[in-house]
């Protein structure tokens, strides 16, 4: 099985200096970098009982899934 060609369409958040100072504290509390992106996201909104069936899964294949919006 190969990988999808394209992957999401995120962008990077333009952040003014205030939100950047945020997320580099954030970064610094987590101790790890951090990337934000437009509020927009490709992604399905899902129920709980559907977050659920997607961890079951998850776990049940030991892969990451990712459910997209339908056009």
């Amino acid at each position: 099985m190969s990988a999808p060609s394209t992957g999401p369409d995120l962008r990077p958040a333009a952040l003014d200096d205030t939100a950047l100072d945020e997320l580099h504290r954030l970064e610094d509390r987590l101790g790890t970098p951090v990337v934000a992106y437009e509020a927009a996201s490709p992604y399905a909104e899902l129920s709980a009982d559907q977050l659920a069936e997607i961890q079951r899964t998850e776990s049940a294949l030991g892969v990451r899934l990712l459910a997209y919006r339908q056009a």
